[in-house]
């Protein structure tokens, strides 16, 4: 269990009316200091990761030395993150500091199919950057033909186009359900699996689409980018040159790693035993899959990159040259 305070206003939650009409998110802390320390971290943290992702978004799209499959993609993916850390970490940074979590059930709705559709393209995008760098390392003469812009439009397009479809069914299946347990979802965003938890119908249904989802879904991705690597390695080693073969594990490796951390912990939380009450450990788990992956997407896919830290290098040069004209 966690935090007697908020234990107190959920008894006063179950009082109301059977039917829901707004959710009480759950706090950090019912500590007052320590709410506003937190206020201040998460607001310092999405600070970094919006400014480093909309850096790579800058960079890519004025760099024409930059115009190919690989940065088009990291392009998208830097989009993506700056959209999914704002969903989430600017609200619950306001909540800590006003020490106000009351969501309406719109709000609540659209965070849930917001995280949904930001959670599913992030991963289906991480698989296409897999198998773009598969292609580019392991059959780079079809490189051009296999990646070519329009394929990449296409994929892209398919991953919002199906992404749609994915959250507007979850968040749809899972607010046609009664909440009159409780108003209090045990985390401090609205996900699915803790407004089932405070749901009075039968949620069997629900459940069970999402360990298909999360097996068909998750698991495939995971599968396809862990293969690709695979395959990627058994070439990287063939390399005559060690500093090649370095310079590829380097930028692999870290992929895997925050991939892996994403999934496992979002499963963790998916697949968990039901329970009336949320801990502190549901709450940091959540932060490693809605948090850390698009605050450290910049660092290990771009800003460890040569090419992107030149473009850096001379847009800063470029923009002191200006101010110094001016």
């Amino acid at each position: 269990s966690i935090y007697r305070g908020q234990w107190e206003e959920e008894k006063i939650y179950l009082k109301m009316s059977t039917t829901a009409t707004e959710f009480l998110l759950m706090g950090f802390s019912d500590v007052r200091e320590l709410q506003i320390f937190y206020s201040f971290l998460l607001f310092l943290i999405y600070s970094a990761g919006l400014m480093g992702n909309l850096l790579i978004v800058i960079i890519t799209t004025f760099d024409r030395r930059l115009h190919t499959p690989m940065y088009f993609f990291l392009r998208n993916l830097a989009m993506v993150d700056a959209c999914y850390i704002s969903i989430t970490v600017p609200q619950a940074s306001v909540n800590s500091l006003v020490n106000n979590r009351i969501i309406s059930v719109t709000g609540c709705a659209a965070q849930v199919f917001l995280v949904v559709f930001m959670v599913y393209v992030e991963l289906t995008l991480l698989t296409v950057m897999a198998r773009d760098r598969y292609v580019a390392i392991c059959h780079p003469l079809h490189y051009p033909v296999i990646m070519s812009p329009r394929v990449c439009m296409q994929m892209t397009i398919t991953c919002l186009l199906t992404g749609l479809v994915y959250a507007a069914f979850h968040t749809g299946y899972t607010f046609r359900l009664s909440f009159c347990r409780s108003n209090v979802v045990h985390q401090f965003f609205c996900d699915i699996p803790s407004l089932l938890r405070i749901s009075c119908s039968d949620t069997f249904s629900n459940k069970l689409s999402l360990i298909v989802c999360e097996l068909v879904v998750g698991a495939g991705c995971y599968t396809f980018i862990i293969t690709s690597y695979v395959r990627i390695f058994s070439t990287v080693l063939k390399f005559p040159v060690k500093e090649d073969q370095k310079k590829a594990f380097s930028t692999c490796i870290p992929h895997i790693s925050v991939v892996s951390l994403f999934l496992i912990s979002a499963s963790y939380v998916y697949f968990q035993p039901p329970s009336d009450s949320g801990s502190l450990k549901d709450i940091i788990l959540s932060v490693f899959y809605t948090v850390i992956p698009p605050f450290m997407n910049p660092i290990i896919y771009s800003l460890r990159n040569k090419q992107i830290k030149g473009a850096i290098r001379i847009l800063m040069t470029k923009t002191l040259s200006l101010r110094n004209k001016a």
